[in-house]
């Protein structure tokens, strides 16, 4: 019994990671209708980032977490503003080869720059474990858990209680309409590709605390988080947090009682079921 509580706790704070980076795919599908095939790659980006200022500057992932998080804000504005803006109003297609372009680049560029080794930052303060009584809980892992949380609820706030937060809701529920009252379509879409990489720069800072980090370190974790987005619904910021909870656990308890070889089988084909049953995941309503 003991072992699976252990397991359940493993799950719940994976869970809350891809949450996390499920929520920044999931505002930018909500507000521009547009998937980014590149999101998890920009999370191993911030992984770099946080392994770089640990190297070279010796500091470490709790404190480089705000100056990274403000980076890929930017990084977010200025891929909107040069590449994504160009494809708005355009085919689907085109926007996908769009993202996938970008998917290319950056794991191209990552490699060029700092190879295909694996690379790890050693001893980050959040190392290490402690025990709940008979229960072990990895620091690293708690504290990715926890700035989860923190990030969803932060960003629920600036959604649901800030003008501008009204403005991107307007935005994703009739752009047509938006700018008859002085909302800047373009100006939405570029904050809202702002927050997307900003949250999933925080999920990439505390991941890169306990996890390796290499150039397609981003696959595993981006079709997670699609599995994740479409199961609580696109669009939706609890469903988001919520269905990545889901299928941590779901990846977990599958890989304990089935096989971790067979953990992904189970996850997809949840996703399945939920797709085929409910097209508009659990925590969503048509688009």
């Amino acid at each position: 019994m003991l072992i699976i509580f252990q397991v359940i706790l493993s799950g719940i704070t994976a869970g809350l990671v891809y949450g996390l980076i499920s929520i920044g795919l999931s505002l930018i599908w909500g507000i521009m209708d547009m998937v980014n095939f590149a999101h998890a790659d920009f999370m191993m980006l911030s992984m770099y980032f946080a392994y770089l200022a640990w190297a070279k500057l010796a500091l470490d992932p709790i404190f480089s977490l705000p100056i990274i998080v403000i980076l890929m804000f930017i990084i977010g504005i200025l891929v909107y503003r040069n590449i994504v803006r160009k494809t708005v109003g355009g085919e689907i297609v085109t926007q996908i080869l769009a993202t996938f372009g970008i998917v290319v680049f950056l794991q191209n560029m990552a490699q060029f720059l700092w190879s295909a080794n694996y690379q790890m930052i050693k001893n980050p303060i959040a190392s290490g474990s402690f025990a709940v009584g008979d229960l072990f809980l990895h620091k690293a892992q708690l504290l990715s858990g926890v700035a989860s949380l923190i990030t969803a609820y932060l960003i629920w706030i600036f959604i649901h209680k800030t003008k501008l937060g009204w403005a991107l809701q307007a935005t994703a529920q009739n752009r047509g309409a938006a700018p008859l009252i002085g909302i800047s379509v373009n100006k939405m879409f570029s904050i809202a590709w702002g927050i997307g990489l900003a949250s999933v720069g925080v999920a990439g800072v505390m991941l890169a605390n306990y996890y390796y980090i290499y150039p397609q370190v981003g696959a595993t974790f981006q079709l997670l988080s699609l599995v994740a987005v479409a199961l609580g619904g696109f669009g939706s910021i609890p469903g988001a947090l919520l269905a990545g909870l889901t299928v941590g656990l779901v990846e977990a308890l599958s890989g304990y009682f089935i096989e971790p070889a067979y953990k992904y089988v189970v996850v997809f084909s949840l996703y399945i079921i939920v797709v085929l049953f409910r097209p508009q995941g659990l925590f969503g309503t048509h688009h």
